[in-house]
């Protein structure tokens, strides 16, 4: 590279570069009359809204075939979409993906402890007993686990929905903890990840790319954010202790069309929600 730039091969802004030049993402740099493009991750981090229908795989590698989240998703260049947290194959709701580790790390390291909200459809009630089980704790084959909030969100017969809260995300926990209590989750769906709540707009299957006007209010949310991994050209907004982004100015996102799926991938039929997570 360097003996492309002595050689003067190389222009930033249309005028021969030298050695020791500093360039930002706003330069235009060519090489040979070729236009230069920053990498993706130049341009700040890059944060999907996935709303995940329940037969689907948040994994690359399924050696049955089984369609996954990334079958949908844009392409990057240079750089994977990150699952932020997981959601099981039988489970729905949001699911947010990023270009950035270190923010994927941030949202779901235990240190943090982000809250998760569930919608949860129940065969059966919760007992007063029941609910302060929840609320206090129960010991699973893992450890113990509790719901930070536990909200009867109505149903009739033997069907009843709750919206619990927790701040972990071992796998199928909320499953599990229903389960020591003798009932069966048949719905299960995430409708809120930190301060992240899922577009109401949003449909099964679709996916919407947030602003960068939006990502920093993200990022702002979840201040103190590393900052080693802080882009330089993303400016972030005043500390917002427990704001919840409500539900991200749903109203100014446009979803994206779902691609088509591969051709090759034998996807379960979908059924309507049926989950375990």
């Amino acid at each position: 590279m360097e003996e492309l730039v002595r050689a003067g091969r190389v222009t930033v802004n249309g005028e021969p570069a030298h050695i020791g030049a500093r360039v930002g993402s706003s330069d235009v740099i060519r090489v040979e009359g070729r236009l230069v493009r920053a990498p993706e991750l130049q341009r700040g981090p890059r944060v999907l809204l996935y709303h995940k229908p329940e037969g689907e795989l948040v994994s690359r590698d399924d050696p049955a075939g089984r369609a996954s989240v990334f079958d949908r998703l844009p392409p990057l260049r240079g750089a994977r979409w990150l699952a932020v947290g997981r959601l099981d194959y039988n489970t729905s709701g949001l699911l947010i993906l990023t270009n950035d580790g270190a923010l994927a790390n941030r949202m779901m390291h235990p240190r943090y402890g982000l809250e998760r909200e569930y919608a949860v459809r129940v065969r059966g009630k919760l007992s007063g007993e029941q609910i302060t089980r929840l609320r206090a704790g129960i010991e699973l084959g893992d450890g113990k686990a509790h719901c930070e909030s536990v909200a009867e969100g109505g149903g009739e017969g033997a069907n009843r929905w709750y919206r619990i809260v927790i701040r972990e995300g071992r796998n199928r926990v909320v499953r599990r903890l229903f389960e020591a209590l003798g009932l069966a989750v048949s719905r299960l769906m995430r409708v809120r990840f930190g301060p992240v709540v899922l577009p109401p707009r949003l449909k099964r299957g679709q996916y919407l790319e947030l602003p960068p006007r939006e990502v920093r209010e993200l990022l702002a949310a979840l201040a103190p954010y590393p900052a080693a991994a802080r882009p330089s050209s993303l400016p972030l907004l005043p500390k917002g202790e427990g704001k919840q982004l409500s539900p991200l100015a749903a109203q100014s996102l446009i979803p994206c069309p779902s691609p088509k799926r591969r051709r090759g991938s034998r996807a379960s039929p979908l059924r309507s929600g049926e989950g375990r997570g």
